[in-house]
């Protein structure tokens, strides 16, 4: 008796990615797609079909684009934020985010003011056995540069500016440019000779700026963990600590030209002028450029983005001896396909930091 004929295999069969819902004709293709994409919950999703997309630009053409989805689009035009694109469901909630979500423009500092402040901000403000299950402090700064060498063209850092998280100024100072000034770079800066004469030394202020960031933690402390050391929030930081001719661990540093989700789908950097339009409601160096005006904006985007709420309970928690990662290819190729497309997304995680897990409190050594 001849043995039974397998059974048709079904030729429209799709294996479909369960985050941002690609389809693939073999199982092995979505595994590849699965190991490449890092679909996390911490990935921008649309808050109609909960498909995740690398970033918020993506998110945002996906829901408001030249092409958008159908019934996500319908959905968000009712029920969601232009700003920060979550989903709202009534018009009443809606209405009260966006009061709380559409910000002002912070007043500029202007260069009238004061050339140097100094609030005093405590910079050991916790022991260690205080600062143990507390979250980081955050500081953001902001330089403006003005030009030198024979053409203008080397970046010299003439002003400085740091607030809190309460959106308090806590240092600013002009700079003294360590060689001559051969472009003051007016329109952007609205600094002239006057500004720099009398200024602080450019070592004075590195040592002001790394006592506000260390918070009295050691080098050694700071550099494995943090420690009780603040967090630094910029744009573009390492311009900023260049011409500053300082570093800083890049665990402590949280910059908004480099954080995965606030960039391009090409991953280029967006002006601090579009993500502050885009995300805050407002706009920003419509004339010269404000020290104090982009550090208040570069502040409130990171808590904006700090403040996300991701649910990871069943996600990313399998253990290291099941993940992906360091694992051979044979096994690979054996166990995986045995994998539903779900337990595949439950083994994926980020490629990159999420800073809503600064909420997070630090552990005791």
């Amino acid at each position: 008796m001849d043995a039974e004929a397998d059974p048709p295999q079904n030729p429209t069969m799709r294996h479909k990615c369960p985050a941002c819902y690609k389809q693939y004709k073999k199982k092995e293709h979505l595994i590849e797609h699965m190991k490449t994409s890092y679909h996390s919950l911490h990935q921008p999703r649309c808050g109609v079909c909960q498909k995740h997309c690398k970033s918020f630009e993506s998110l945002r053409e996906h829901l408001i684009g030249p092409l958008p989805r159908g019934i996500c689009s319908k959905i968000f035009s009712q029920q969601g934020c232009q700003l920060c694109l979550a989903l709202f469901d009534s018009p009443g909630s809606l209405i009260d985010h966006r009061q709380t979500c559409h910000l002002s423009a912070p007043t500029c500092l202007g260069t009238s003011a004061l050339p140097y402040i100094d609030s005093q901000f405590d910079c050991q403000d916790s022991s260690d056995e205080n600062h143990a299950g507390r979250c980081p402090g955050v500081v953001a700064i902001d330089c403006e540069m003005v030009g030198g060498g024979s053409d203008g063209s080397l970046e010299l850092c003439a002003r400085v500016c740091l607030v809190d998280e309460d959106e308090n100024l806590i240092f600013h100072t002009y700079v003294q440019p360590q060689i001559p000034v051969t472009n003051y770079r007016y329109d952007l800066t609205g600094l002239t000779e006057e500004h720099l004469r009398d200024a602080m030394p450019l070592k004075e202020v590195q040592e002001k700026v790394l006592q506000i960031l260390y918070n009295g933690e050691s080098i050694g402390k700071v550099r494995l963990d943090g420690g009780k050391a603040r967090l630094l929030v910029g744009h573009d930081l390492a311009h900023d600590l260049d011409c500053l001719t300082m570093s800083y661990p890049d665990h402590m540093l949280r910059d908004t030209a480099k954080y995965r989700p606030l960039m391009k789908t090409n991953l280029v950097s967006h002006s601090l002028k579009y993500l502050t339009r885009t995300y805050l409601g407002y706009d920003i160096q419509s004339g010269t450029h404000d020290p104090y005006e982009d550090c208040i904006s570069v502040m409130r985007l990171y808590k904006k983005i700090r403040g996300q709420i991701h649910v990871e309970e069943g996600h990313g928690t399998l253990t290291p001896s099941n993940n992906m990662v360091g694992m051979p290819d044979s096994w690979r190729s054996k166990e995986l396909e045995n994998l539903t497309p779900d337990e595949l997304y439950a083994m994926s995680t980020s490629d990159y930091k999420c800073w809503c897990l600064d909420l997070r409190p630090r552990l005791a050594a």
